[in-house]
């Protein structure tokens, strides 16, 4: 009933199969449209989808040093290294 299908991958441009098996299987799930990316850019996107998280640096209220941080620090609020804050949080 099914037939491999050659297509294209829309991210990088390589030809890849779209096998009679997976043609059934996406039949089964009641998907109406054929993949439009080859496995490893599908792994790729899925795996890669969160980009890295700028960190910014400040120095810790705490203890003076060096501290990295996910945020924009503000200066009407201390910031503290990842040691005095978790000494904070246990008093």
């Amino acid at each position: 009933m099914y037939e491999d299908k050659t297509l294209v991958c829309k991210d990088c441009g390589n030809e890849f199969v779209f096998t009679a098996g997976e043609q059934e299987f996406y039949a089964e799930k009641g998907f109406e449209h054929e993949p439009q990316r080859c496995k490893d850019c599908r792994a790729a996107r899925k795996g890669g989808a969160k980009a890295p998280r700028e960190m910014f640096t400040a120095v810790c209220a705490g203890c003076g040093g060096e501290a990295r941080v996910p945020f924009q620090p503000r200066e009407d609020r201390p910031v503290y290294c990842s040691e005095c804050f978790a000494r904070m949080r246990e008093e």
